[in-house]
């Protein structure tokens, strides 16, 4: 018989440790604190005067200060707010003399003002043109500068694209949507504006008596009742102007279709002066190149001719398309 019992083998594994807890990281950090203040107040023991010591060991026996070596501030120095019982603030004295400029001064602030008023206005309208897609569509006619009147925005022609009727007054609707899109932002500033009309040089042969400086001051004219029906304030115009063809916009090419457009300028303050100073009459403006055009000034509604103004000596009597006969115009010499 066979008394041989089996060998039995328990395996007892281990388990891996546990986390121990954060607990020592807060006594330390405890330890840590403790050791800073104990060397501070170390620091503060060696600084410190006896009379210092003394105003500690007063405010930790009394920190309310009534009895004898309190005091209300742990360490004081003498540098303690306190109210000087001669003066108070309703007792200062104010001077309200006002403070005496330089016209000079004021008036060179006023005009950096105003050049920054006018930046901004480019900057908001070129924004409306690049993000707008009425604008969008025709950016490569609008043209933004800043000149010594004011901001000018310029509206030319393209090759196939007219802003009027051919030999008419009468705009183009996508030139409308411009002009409506346009006067929302102008009339944030509140500034007059001039609009000029401008042809190129081909010669109007529609009618007689009627030519380039007629057809420019209607369509000029036209312009602004489409500004005041987008709602552009009436009295922020100052004038309204036909240049025909003599401020061409290309000199090298006058029958270039760029020539054709309408500008209007945002006037700064010393262009509004000058302008009501001219009571409106006809004044020489340099162009685009920087020399001096006659302007033809239209003043209201109806398609009128701009005036003749006589001198104190002789008359003097421009040529502008105005006469439709040669009694007319005898008359005018004779008077």
């Amino acid at each position: 018989m066979d008394n041989t019992q089996p060998i039995i083998v328990k395996r007892i594994s281990r388990k891996a440790a546990g986390h121990h807890g954060g607990a020592w990281k807060i006594a330390f950090a405890d330890f840590a604190v403790a050791m800073m203040a104990f060397f501070l107040v170390m620091w503060l023991l060696s600084t410190a005067t006896p009379e210092q010591l003394k105003m500690i060991s007063g405010y930790f026996n009394d920190p309310i200060g009534f009895s004898e070596g309190g005091s209300p501030f742990a360490i004081d120095l003498g540098g303690t707010p306190t109210v000087s019982p001669q003066e108070t603030l309703n007792d200062a004295e104010y001077d309200d003399t006002p403070l005496a400029l330089n016209p000079e001064t004021v008036e060179e602030l006023a005009e950096q003002v105003e050049q920054k008023q006018l930046d901004l206005l480019l900057q908001e309208l070129q924004n409306r043109i690049d993000t707008e897609p009425v604008l969008q569509r025709f950016k490569d006619q609008i043209l933004l500068e800043i000149t010594a009147d004011g901001l000018r925005i310029q509206i030319v022609d393209a090759e196939n694209r007219p802003m009027f009727a051919s030999g008419s007054p009468q705009l183009q609707p996508y030139f409308e949507e411009i002009l409506l899109a346009l006067s929302e932002t102008i009339a944030k500033v509140p500034k007059k504006i001039s609009i000029g009309g401008h042809t190129d040089a081909q010669p109007f042969r529609g009618r007689a008596g009627y030519g380039n400086w007629e057809l420019s001051a209607e369509r000029a004219n036209a312009a602004r009742r489409t500004l005041l029906v987008a709602g552009y304030p009436e009295e922020q115009v100052a004038r309204v102007v036909g240049y025909a063809d003599s401020a061409l916009f290309d000199r090298a090419d006058p029958f270039n279709p760029v020539n054709r457009r309408i500008d209007i300028i945002v006037l700064n303050k010393r262009a509004e002066v000058q302008l009501l100073d001219a009571g409106g009459s006809s004044e020489q403006t340099p162009d685009a190149d920087g020399e001096d055009a006659e302007e033809s000034v239209l003043t209201d509604d109806a398609p009128t001719a701009p005036r003749v103004e006589e001198a104190p000596a002789e008359p003097a009597v421009r040529s502008l398309n105005l006469f439709e006969d040669a009694e007319r115009l005898q008359q005018l010499n004779q008077r």
